[in-house]
């Protein structure tokens, strides 16, 4: 379902600068999507337009298929639809307190106060926010004012949300926690929309790209198609993305295992799986392309783990009735990943997991949970690019620990769960401390199962 859609836009400034011309785009409802390009290339023009802000001197804007109009009442409606944060927090900021930045918006849209007081202390404790809401904007980092904006443009309950180079000026600690917000806010339906100059992040976090050069469109699609096309790189002014950059080096020197083009550290390391090729006896029967299960392996033959139960696929079969076929392992004794529901957090409940789960690797997501562990002297090991890391130390056999909350929460899971899906090496996830009773995962001879707790 197409949300967002522009036609034919053109835009100039005044001293007669085109900043958008000839601009044709359409943006599916519920998606993360990035517009890549050199700065002055058009994005924060374009942005100002698909949010009402300015207007078009041709062409139109169409939200849910209907062109925008600029009286003052449709314009209201707009930006109560779509909101835009802006590159420089401090344009965006200007109230006495944290509490009334964020209440201006949804107090212009003529909410209640009560209303409004709701909207205001859910939106700050969505961004971690809640004991500062008293304190001025303007003593506050830079990471704290980008969450500030986030919660003004939040409180409004927008189905889009525009960030113009929502990663500027901030720590990698703080990078990440807004990137952890955006994708919460996607989780729940929101559709996402980023400029940035970073292919890094693009690669790595959209669903769609849009390249912008010389404020036009001259490349669209997703990451992995952009991003391999190095003349259209070139034309817009960037480079390949890391991962991308490594992944083909590793190809051609026919180091690299699977089809599809790793956006992740743990997908990138899943491509260096060697092919295991082995001779074995085969059945009469067994055709080439058949699944054979070839059954446990210990010692110099188990690679993953101490023991693996092996499936293998039937590539070639010699006439004397032996077969090559590539093995398909899954290892019996491996690491895990556990996420924990900070929203009903317990102290002593966490102090059990990492004594009697044996974890070796703690991480957190989200300011609320950072702050939690901080507060009770919950060592963690990583604070950033958690979900990745947690992957990386389970592949290595290590029980790891996840602690967030809300939609993040289901979002980790997923993501840990299509890497298992897609990768073929199996380790346990499980998610702990919600209302239906979930635990961690115990190791059985040969299986897993989920313990109650």
């Amino acid at each position: 379902m197409i949300i967002l859609e522009a036609r034919g836009l053109k835009y100039a400034y005044p001293d007669g600068t085109v900043a958008v011309q000839d601009l044709n785009l359409e943006i599916k409802k519920g998606k993360k999507i990035s517009f890549v390009g050199q700065n002055g290339s058009g994005k924060s023009t374009l942005f100002l337009l698909l949010n009402g802000t300015l207007k078009p001197a041709e062409g139109e804007v169409l939200f849910h298929g209907v062109p925008f109009k600029y009286d003052s009442k449709s314009l209201r409606d707009i930006r109560k639809s779509i909101g835009i944060v802006f590159q420089n927090s401090d344009d965006q900021i200007f109230a006495p307190t944290v509490y009334q930045d964020v209440a201006f918006g949804p107090a212009n849209l003529g909410y209640s106060k009560e209303k409004v007081d709701a909207c205001v202390q859910q939106a700050l404790e969505y961004v971690g926010l809640s004991r500062l809401k008293d304190k001025p904007p303007h003593h506050l980092s830079g990471g704290q004012k980008k969450r500030v904006a986030i919660a003004g443009i939040m409180a409004m309950e927008p189905e889009v949300i525009i960030l113009d180079e929502p990663l500027s000026n901030l720590d990698p600690v703080g990078a990440d926690e807004i990137i952890e917000l955006l994708n919460e806010f996607n989780h729940f339906g929101s559709t996402i929309i980023i400029s940035t100059h970073d292919v890094d992040l693009a690669y790595r976090w959209s669903d769609y790209v849009f390249l912008l050069s010389n404020s036009k469109i001259i490349g669209q699609g997703t990451p992995s198609d952009v991003f391999k096309e190095p003349e259209l790189l070139k034309k817009a002014g960037l480079r390949q993305p890391t991962t991308l950059e490594i992944y083909h080096e590793i190809e051609r020197r026919g180091l690299a295992y699977g089809r599809n083009s790793p956006k992740t550290i743990p997908e990138l390391v899943n491509t260096l799986k060697p092919l295991d090729l082995m001779w074995v006896d085969v059945p009469p029967r067994v055709r080439e392309g058949d699944s054979l299960n070839i059954g446990v392996m210990y010692g110099e033959y188990a690679t993953q783990s101490p023991y693996e139960a092996i499936n293998a696929t039937v590539l070639h079969i010699h006439p004397n009735g032996r077969a090559i076929v590539e093995l398909k392992r899954k290892g019996i004794k491996a690491g895990g990943v556990l996420i924990y529901d900070t929203d009903n957090y317990s102290l002593s409940e966490i102090k059990q997991i990492l004594k009697e789960g044996e974890i070796a690797f703690v991480g957190a997501m989200g300011k609320k949970s950072k702050t939690l562990a901080e507060k009770d002297g919950i060592r963690l090991d990583v604070s950033s690019g958690v979900i990745d890391k947690s992957i990386l130390m389970a592949l290595c056999g290590k029980r790891c620990l996840i602690l967030t909350a809300g939609g993040m929460v289901d979002h980790a899971s997923k993501r840990i769960k299509e890497y298992v899906e897609t990768s073929g090496i199996e380790f346990t996830v499980g998610v702990v401390n919600r209302e239906e009773g979930c635990a961690w995962l115990e190791e059985t001879e040969g299986s897993t199962e989920m313990l109650k707790m």
